[in-house]
């Protein structure tokens, strides 16, 4: 409690990284690399923080790609094993892909097509996104890649068996915030449809949505899900979550900034659902606040909105024990994850500052934002 009243101090908004919950993320996923000999990638689209890179090194064995950017990230700040997958990609760009990545990930055959030559001819590795046509999600069709018409992964009806010159692994992702049941049921789907490929192959990529450090996760069927696939087909594992790592590691701060009434109480925040904590409003997802409550479980409840003129940029209603105050500071938690990798200047809103809790209750700054950054991005 103390920390969190240190970072209540800051100047706001800014993001605060945890180094010791960070740390506890990745003690635990390392248990789970060293008990199974299975690897374990950072996805750099859910957090890319690279100035804490090297101490998530010290824990998983690399970073998972999207793109050239984030390839170029995580083989300079991180600099272990780097895989990419991408829906498609630039002719311009692959070479330079290629160059920072071991395994290069494809979408399709024609892609595989075009770029096979270049990449075995560098020495790296092959592999094909698959598409186990099985959802597990409800509700939440936009994270959902087995959804009808998904552009991404390739389904059994268009799988060339006759094109897998090079080809040495398969890459599905299907799962968002999961837990390892719905991996279970999604690995039957795939031995359905690609049991007669495996056994071709030398590993394979369970992809992300794994909330392996969540307390509820089941953490024994998961590492029994590895061995099925080493056991059975002598494949190497390979996972790249992104939440897992930084859940519940980060917070954001903010300042109130009015108070106003329209039904019920409204507080102006300085910072934007939209802005820095989009999943917000895609999810939607519901931010914890430290110290408050749903709406009416505790005294004073509050819609908590921001300043722009986007008449959706609510975060919420939340209750607290005393009524709010213009200058009061809130805290969001878990708020490492999918926000400064997606956060914008919508409206001219700055960035919020991102800051370092270490271990020892000190705090440093990482970055800070201003009017250079905003212009600089039109």
């Amino acid at each position: 409690m103390n920390n969190i009243k240190k970072i209540m101090e800051l100047t706001t908004p800014c993001y605060v990284v945890d180094e010791a919950k960070l740390t506890h993320n990745l003690e635990l996923l390392r248990g789970v690399q060293e008990r199974t000999g299975a690897k374990i990638l950072l996805a750099q689209k859910a957090f890319s923080c690279y100035h804490v890179y090297p101490l998530i090194g010290e824990y998983l064995s690399g970073t998972a790609c999207s793109g050239l950017y984030e390839a170029k990230l995580g083989y300079e700040q991180m600099g272990r094993e780097n895989h990419v997958f991408s829906a498609a990609y630039r002719e311009s760009e692959i070479d330079e892909i290629i160059s920072y990545c071991g395994h290069i990930i494809f979408n399709s055959f024609t892609q595989l097509d075009r770029y096979r030559e270049r990449v075995l001819a560098a020495g790296k590795k092959i592999g094909l996104r698959i598409n186990p046509e099985f959802s597990t999600q409800e509700g939440h069709e936009i994270y959902d890649p087995c959804s009808p018409k998904s552009r991404l992964g390739i389904t059994r009806k268009n799988f060339n068996t006759d094109d897998l010159q090079g080809v040495t692994g398969l890459h599905f992702h299907t799962l968002c915030e999961q837990n390892s049941d719905d991996l279970e049921k999604t690995l039957n789907a795939v031995e359905e449809n690609f049991g007669d490929i495996l056994p071709q192959m030398e590993w394979i990529n369970f992809g992300g949505g794994h909330h392996i450090t969540r307390p509820d996760y089941d953490i024994p069927r998961l590492e029994r899900c590895i061995r099925r696939m080493q056991e059975k087909y002598g494949l190497e594992v390979y996972l790249e979550p992104g939440e897992a790592i930084a859940l519940n590691a980060g917070y954001l701060v903010t300042e109130v900034l009015d108070l106003i009434e329209n039904d019920m109480p409204i507080a102006i925040l300085d910072t934007s659902a939209a802005c820095h904590m989009p999943d917000v409003l895609e999810m939607p997802y519901r931010p914890p606040l430290i110290n408050s409550g749903e709406a009416n479980e505790k005294a004073y409840t509050y819609r908590l909105g921001s300043q722009t003129c986007l008449a959706g940029d609510s975060i919420g209603e939340y209750s607290f024990d005393e009524p709010l105050k213009i200058g009061d500071r809130l805290v969001f938690s878990d708020m490492a994850i999918y926000s400064m990798v997606k956060n914008n200047t919508f409206n001219g809103m700055p960035l919020p500052s991102i800051m370092l809790l270490r271990k020892d209750g000190t705090v440093e700054a990482l970055r800070e934002f201003g009017y250079d950054d905003f212009k600089g991005r039109l």
